[in-house]
């Protein structure tokens, strides 16, 4: 082969080959914007368009007198991009001093960090090429703004790289107080956000809002335009059953309580009789520093053995199907009985037990063997007919509370695997079934509603901007749980325990209580008997209502695991429920302060508006209430409501700066307003609950300016 035919052929094969390549580009380029058009150009939109969610804001929730429980407060969380496209190494190292030194001033109390630390902190970052580096989490508005003006941070996102991230912070003014029944935005290890916050989640959390943003060169994403979004919608405001002064009382009752006795945790609830309102819930529980605080809702979820307390309907049923009267007469013996295997003892039987009584001394002084003997002979072979008895005044149901988490109450049948020969034994002084705390009190509320079962209530209203969305009305579930002569027979039993029965410690010349205490064994999983390592646990509880004559309210106090040897109901969980129903009682009848303590008196202390310090001191020296202050100089003050005095600071007032008068009274708002050149619109009645223009904003003299208050 000549070499011109060898050059020809190598260069003839070269072009084939690049023409075949360039035809297979052509056709693949076809294909893609024939068949794949769709897909890839989607892809292309994915890579420059996205939509952004946008955070509504979460709603308050309110206690009965519309005091503040939970709410949200914008936080800031300062961000940097140390590699922003305008942040020259010059604008960097000529401010890095300056600004560390400004961190420092502003955050010196917050934090232990030195100059030096920050400007070190800054400068490893800036080598490192860090784009989000975190500056300080949890900053409020007034921080950002200083922040804003620091060196370097002043040239703003670009030249800057300044990052700031607005993120709410829930907060519950009252901060312990009723913690549990509020509950948390963050989920439990369940998964369930607990409380309030859970049960009203979507109503409270409002509607998110969409953007849609384009990535510009920085991977920085802007807003397409404002007819690409969807604005959020604000969450309900909800306003729940809670009394703060109830709250605080049953609180203070059942801590003072549980420290005495060294009990592992307690709750009381207190509920009004004809609506079913939770007035007050307290749940406290020891934790492992040692403090009670709210760890968990045991009224709502603690489902268990409720001893003496469920002698009540047990004696009612058997009073239903005519099988005694009140004074028909019961051998106890000697105050010991033995059923089969089981050995039941009265408390008495020491002392040779109650002899022969009738059912209501029976009642009155809480003999296991008398309840025994009563049930035992009524319904041997029966069982069925008892069970669903008890089955009819719906203590086998859960109450329905929209709370999450509600323990599901145990009622056995014959049938059932557990059931045994001493099954109804036991059942008959409150053994073998199981029920939550606010289950009995509900079923007692029943009783001093004249037999009228109603669901317990949390929640009144529900407010959008102060507008009435729902209201709740009272749920019954059952319009009578038994007939009339044994409905008055069971007031009559309740009243005599307390008169002269078990609960004598708790009969007062100031007015009738009717209740039953209950003192009960705890069974322990591990060893599958009522006895552990450490021996018998108790729980004890009383649960009643008052005055017994007119009752208004009904109350259960139950406390687990009392380790100072004395685990009686009366003992234990009786004094709790006479110190809440004795504070109650005077404050319902506008005696807030007749026969309380002085530490009560400082605990219930008013609210108080941010204003003028000249008002605000005039109006404390009427009251006798104490006002705490330091450094304050200037006219114009916030207020903050601790346990015994009112804590008043500055409120910074920045000329030529839009003022924050969220908080304050419309007169001193518009007077503070007006004065610097703004015309002010009111909307509502109350304390400022939003304004239209964000503080900080500079002045324009002549803007309106739009107050929404608290009340519509």
């Amino acid at each position: 082969m000549s070499l011109k035919k060898d050059i020809l052929w190598r260069v003839g094969t070269i072009y084939l080959v690049f023409l075949c390549f360039g035809l297979w580009i052509i056709s693949k380029v076809i294909y893609l914007q024939t068949f794949e058009r769709d897909k890839w150009k989607e892809e292309a939109r994915k890579a420059t368009l996205k939509n952004v969610i946008i955070s509504s804001n979460r709603g308050n929730i309110y206690a009965t007198d519309e005091r503040l429980l939970a709410t949200s407060i914008p936080y800031y969380q300062i961000r940097m991009d140390l590699k922003a496209t305008g942040l020259t190494d010059r604008i960097f190292y000529g401010g890095v001093d300056s600004l560390s030194i400004c961190l420092y001033n502003l955050f010196k109390t917050e934090s232990s960090r030195t100059i030096s630390e920050y400007r070190n902190d800054l400068i490893a970052a800036r080598k490192r090429g860090e784009r989000f580096y975190l500056i300080k989490n949890k900053v409020n508005y007034l921080q950002l703004q200083q922040i804003k003006k620091f060196p370097i941070f002043r040239h703003g996102r670009y030249k800057g790289g300044l990052i700031y991230i607005q993120k709410d912070l829930r907060i519950r003014p009252h901060e312990n107080l009723a913690a549990r029944f509020i509950g948390f935005t963050t989920h439990d290890r369940r998964g369930n956000i607990v409380g309030i916050e859970g049960a009203y989640d979507d109503q409270l959390s409002g509607i998110q809002g969409i953007a849609l943003k384009q990535r510009l060169p920085g991977n920085v994403w802007m807003p397409v335009s404002d007819r690409n979004q969807v604005d959020p919608r604000d969450g309900m405001d909800v306003f729940t059953t809670i009394d703060i002064n109830f709250q605080d009382v049953a609180e203070k009752a059942l801590h003072k309580q549980l420290i005495k006795q060294e009990a592992d945790h307690g709750t009381a609830v207190l509920m009004e009789v004809k609506t079913g309102k939770i007035r007050a819930i307290a749940n406290l529980g020891i934790d492992n520093s040692g403090r009670y605080r709210e760890l968990r809702n045991y009224a709502v979820a603690e489902s268990a053995e409720p001893g003496s307390v469920f002698k009540l309907p047990v004696i009612m049923a058997a009073l239903e199907d005519g099988y005694i009267d009140l004074y028909d007469t019961v051998n106890t013996g000697d105050g010991v009985l033995q059923f089969y295997d089981k050995v039941i003892r009265d408390d008495n039987y020491a002392k040779g037990g109650h002899g022969k009584i009738t059912v209501q001394r029976a009642f009155e002084v809480s003999s296991n063997i008398a309840m025994v003997n009563i049930i035992t002979r009524a319904y041997k072979k029966r069982e069925r007919h008892f069970i669903d008895r008890l089955c009819n005044m719906n203590l086998n149901e859960k109450t329905g509370t929209e709370i999450k988490g509600e323990g599901a109450p145990y009622i056995k049948y014959p049938q059932d695997k557990y059931w045994s020969g001493i099954s109804l034994a036991m059942m008959s002084h409150g053994y073998e079934i199981r029920l939550t705390p606010l289950q009995m009190l509900t079923f007692y509320n029943a009783i001093a509603n004249n037999g009228r079962m109603v669901k317990p209530q949390f929640v009144d209203e529900l407010r959008f901007h102060g507008r009435l969305v729902k209201s709740y009305d009272t749920e019954i579930i059952d319009h009578s749980v038994c007939s009339k002569s044994t409905l008055s027979k069971a007031k009559i039993l309740l009243r005599g325990v307390v008169e002269n029965g078990t609960a004598k410690n708790l009969n007062i010349p100031d007015f009738a209580i009717a209740g039953k205490t209950g003192t009960s064994q705890i069974f322990n999983v591990e060893s599958g008997t009522y006895r552990s390592e450490k021996g018998i646990s108790y729980q004890s509880s009383f649960v009643g209502y008052f005055p017994a004559e007119d009752p208004e309210y009904s109350c259960i106090v139950v406390i687990s695991s009392p380790s100072k040897s004395v685990y009686h109901g009366n003992e234990v969980a009786g004094p709790v429920f006479l110190e809440i129903a004795r504070k109650v009682h005077s404050l319902d009848f506008d005696d807030a302060f007749a026969g309380m303590t002085e530490m009560s008196k400082k605990v219930d202390l008013p609210y108080s508006k941010d204003g003028l310090r000249s008002d605000l001191v005039e109006i404390a020296g009427n009251l006798d209430i104490s006002i705490e202050e330091k450094d304050v100089v200037k006219d114009w003050i916030s207020t903050t409501r601790k346990e015994s005095a009112i804590e008043i600071n500055n409120k910074k007032i920045i000329p030529n700066l839009v003022p924050d008068v969220v908080m304050m009274g419309a007169k001193d708002a518009v007077f503070l307003l007006e004065n610097i050149g703004l015309k002010v619109v009111v909307k509502g009645r109350g304390s400022v609950k939003s304004q239209s223009i964000a503080p900080g904003t500079r002045i324009n003299k002549g803007d309106v300016i739009e107050l929404e208050m608290s009340f519509i």
